[in-house]
């Protein structure tokens, strides 16, 4: 998964993200004169690279807010909100809760199927798995319904690679505190896939990502995603029991219907 795959998620789908030498010489993301010093851009590599290992733990489960932009049916562009909690144990378990302006949805895995329920709906899909692989899961997820969970990249096997991935220039910003908490501001480019991404990571030894927008330059209206991320832990005992899927009585199951790159519906 990858950040450029939200190009399209991130207008018309429900649930952000390769291979490159990580980090290409940074190219300065300020003025003229508030050129990033190479100093500047050690510690960059150096705090990605913190919250890369905090990251490759064996299982953690955070909070997020997002808001997504999407497409009107007029082509205005619009704006949904969710929250999100994310439970995840390495190498194949994830849970995800989602609540929203656009209702609730659950998306479950077990190391051998994913399971996308439609609370309001009373429905739900469950799409087979080979691999016993988290990648190939949500692969599946889009490839059979355009859609894609927005931090995919937090989950994989290497993060600081994962976000990274065709970037072409980029750095620290600034600080900041978010929610008492002492962070970096970083900025970064992928040039060949037209979009920026700026990450906030806490000032510490955990580098923990507090905050990340992602604005895509070439769609129109230049629309983002932004997610606030929170309540992190790495002391959980996830049971497989949590990434099972139990139909609640009166929940029936449904097939997946591909969902339309035009459609102007707001994401799930």
């Amino acid at each position: 998964m990858s950040l450029q795959m939200a190009l399209r998620a991130s207008v018309a789908a429900v649930f952000v993200g390769g291979c490159m030498t990580l980090f290409p010489a940074f190219a300065p993301v300020a003025s003229a004169d508030e050129l990033q010093s190479a100093g500047a851009a050690e510690e960059a590599r150096a705090a990605m690279s913190r919250m890369s290992r905090t990251l490759q733990a064996t299982q953690f489960s955070f909070n997020a807010r997002t808001l997504r932009t999407y497409v009107g049916p007029n082509g205005q562009l619009l704006h949904v909100a969710h929250a999100i909690k994310t439970v995840f144990r390495r190498p194949d378990r994830l849970r995800v809760d989602v609540t929203g302006d656009d209702g609730s949805t659950q998306m479950l895995f077990d190391g051998k199927a994913i399971v996308l329920y439609g609370v309001e709906q009373k429905k739900y899909s469950r799409l087979p798995v080979s691999g016993n692989n988290l990648d190939n899961a949500l692969e599946v997820v889009e490839e059979r319904t355009g859609t894609d969970f927005p931090l995919a990249d937090l989950l994989s096997n290497d993060p600081q690679r994962s976000l990274l991935s065709g970037v072409t220039s980029g750095g620290e910003v600034d600080t900041a505190v978010i929610d008492g908490t002492p962070c970096r501001h970083f900025f970064f480019s992928q040039g060949a896939d037209d979009l920026d991404f700026e990450l906030w990571l806490e000032d510490n030894d955990q580098s923990l990502p507090r905050r990340l927008v992602v604005t895509y330059r070439s769609l129109p209206g230049r629309p983002n995603f932004l997610a606030e991320l929170s309540n992190w832990s790495f002391s959980i005992q996830a049971p497989d029991s949590d990434f099972e899927f139990k139909p609640p009585v009166g929940v029936a199951e449904s097939d997946v219907q591909p969902k339309s790159s035009g459609s102007s519906e707001p994401p799930k």
